[in-house]
């Protein structure tokens, strides 16, 4: 079974399955596709959390999130007059991770070559996919940018002069053509599987692809701040990467255990939510019940503000996640929307927000085009990162979000077809904090990939794009299939899906220009009119979106007694695809 955010990603998986790769395989073929097909969500030089569990082993989080360069210091930023990472541009560019953590996932679990899973990619991108509306949408708000700052890309993306209409054939060859030249430089290497793909590990890290990431880094380009700048990322960063193995966090609730990714990502905040949520939940749905989350939601965003980070043993998740902790936060959850950010002390330490946070982002608008935010104030949803879902018939399990080196972000480098990442506009320009701009430090990112085991048995794997809502959005996904009555003996992953879904703003964005909204809450149109009165009566600033308009989940699952697989698929832009047999 495959559940992917764009059907021709889930497709390929599906193909690469039938023709007897493993989830793992399939994975990495999709991700590649995802490339090609969802530009202006995710690219090769972007990022990628991944949480695997091959058969009959544990859990095991895979880091395609690469570090701050040597020269990202905050002297360096703040001596260019900047108090924010700009959005766009070089300065924005972290160590590109997405990559190595393919090529690792490939490596160590999969079974095809790396000409194998490269071949749908190539295709896709030599002879064209049909464009989705949001391709055409992203770049027309970028037009004037990329005809008059970015040629490149309006190489790639304007042809014609005009952006691609949705369903017109949209090709990349540049890219296809980057991809032909690292399969024959892995064939030359030799003929054994893991020495062909030590060679395109080699050939991104120090080789004609490193050559020229770096070189277009150390150009100056326009960025949000309206000034251009050079970045700071060189070939002996890409030469010191490497991605990276890790254990999950866990947290237990009535039988589940759900893993996560560290601190470094946002994905602890699914945890606490689930913690904080109380023992008996209201009706699904409700007012009651839609207020009770979403203030368990606040308090969890404020801990990532005050707390998460690549910080190591510096981060106090035990702490966090404690009974007692979590029992004292649980009070504060009363009858009104909090307006407040309200972060704990975790074993009495003092939290520490930044400046910015503690006053200077409440209401900045957000601008298209400008990050990873994926709501705007009229509640419309946008696009801004992919994820991808996999489990096979040995029972190997894997949930991915890729993301970053969208074609907004940065120009496309000739030579390569696709642009640097701009992650590093979620690190703070303040020292000091858990998630301060730290060269050789991963930049707190919002991508969150869940997986779940039922009786110490992984069962499912899940989750959504959505920048800062995606810990919201999964989390209610989950709740909705632990309370979800069975469909045909399984878990009913497409009624969770689809039920009404909503966020709220009041934290601090993640990405430029870390807006916040306290007191919001937009919801679907779906909730009803009465629950939508109720949480207004409370106190809540609702936005009132359309029907289908909040998340993207996907989810896969396998029934461990039987063997039956299932999967589920976003309906909300009638893209995200489902496929199994």
């Amino acid at each position: 079974m495959v559940s992917s955010t764009h059907w021709l990603a889930s497709s390929t998986a599906m193909a690469v399955l039938e023709d007897g790769g493993n989830a793992f395989d399939a994975a990495v073929a999709a991700g590649f596709v995802l490339h090609v097909v969802e530009p202006h969500l995710n690219g090769p030089a972007g990022e990628v959390p991944m949480i695997l569990a091959p058969a009959g082993g544990r859990p095991t989080v895979l880091c395609g999130q690469g570090p701050a360069p040597a020269g990202a210091t905050i002297g360096h930023y703040r001596s260019l007059g900047l108090d924010l990472v700009p959005g766009t541009g070089s300065l924005a560019a972290a160590v590109p991770g997405a990559f190595d953590a393919w090529m690792l996932l490939l490596r160590d679990h999969g079974t095809r070559r790396l000409a194998d899973v490269l071949s749908y990619a190539i295709g896709y991108a030599e002879h064209g996919a049909p464009a989705v509306e949001r391709i055409g949408e992203t770049i027309e708000t970028v037009r004037e940018l990329f005809e008059t700052e970015w040629p490149s890309s309006a190489e790639v993306y304007l042809p014609g002069g005009r952006s691609p209409a949705p369903g017109e054939l949209l090709a990349n060859r540049a890219l296809a053509g980057t991809w032909r030249r690292l399969v024959a430089e892995a064939e030359a290497a030799g003929p054994g599987r893991e020495t062909q793909i030590e060679a395109a590990r080699r050939a991104w890290r120090e080789g004609f692809i490193a050559e020229e990431l770096a070189a277009f880094a150390a150009t100056e380009v326009l960025d949000t701040s309206g000034e251009r700048h050079a970045g700071t990322l060189t070939g002996d960063d890409l030469a010191a990467y490497e991605a990276t193995y890790e254990p999950p966090l866990t947290y237990d609730r009535d039988g589940w255990t759900v893993c996560k990714a560290g601190p470094w990502t946002q994905g602890p905040a699914f945890l606490q939510q689930l913690a904080l949520a109380p023992d008996v939940l209201p009706e699904a749905g409700t007012a009651d019940y839609v207020h009770t989350l979403v203030e368990g939601t606040k308090l969890a965003m404020a801990d990532r503000e005050a707390w998460y980070g690549d910080a190591g043993d510096g981060v106090p998740m035990t702490e966090l996640l404690s009974p007692g902790y979590t029992a004292q936060r649980r009070s504060l959850i009363g009858d009104r929307a909090s307006t407040e950010l309200r972060p704990g002390s975790p074993g009495g330490r003092a939290p520490r927000l930044s400046d910015y946070a503690l006053g200077e982002a409440a209401d900045i608008p957000v601008a298209a085009g400008a990050g990873e935010p994926t709501v705007m104030d009229t509640g419309a949803s946008r696009g801004d990162t992919c994820h991808l879902d996999v489990v096979d018939r040995h029972g190997n399990l894997v949930a991915t979000t890729p993301s970053g080196g969208w074609l907004h972000a940065n120009p496309v480098i000739p030579a390569l077809g696709f642009p640097l990442g701009t992650r590093l506009q979620m690190a703070w320009l303040q020292p000091g904090l858990p998630n301060s701009l730290t060269p050789g430090r991963r930049p707190r990112t919002t991508l969150t990939p869940s997986l779940a085991l039922r009786g110490g048995e992984p069962v499912m794997a899940f989750g959504t794009p959505g920048g800062d809502q995606q810990d919201q959005w999964s989390f209610h996904f989950f709740l909705a299939v632990l309370h979800r009555a069975p469909v045909r003996g399984q878990l009913d992953l497409q009624g969770a899906i689809d039920a009404p879904n909503w966020h709220n703003d009041s934290f601090t964005g993640s990405f430029y220009p870390r807006a916040m909204r306290p007191g919001s809450l937009t919801v679907e149109s779906r909730l009803g009119a009465d629950t939508i009165a109720e949480l207004r009566r409370r106190g809540h600033d609702v936005t009132v979106g359309e029907p289908w308009s909040e998340g993207r989940l996907c989810a896969v699952a396998r029934d461990p007694e039987t063997g039956i697989l299932s999967a589920g698929a976003n309906p909300r832009g009638m893209q995200g695809y489902a496929v199994g047999r």
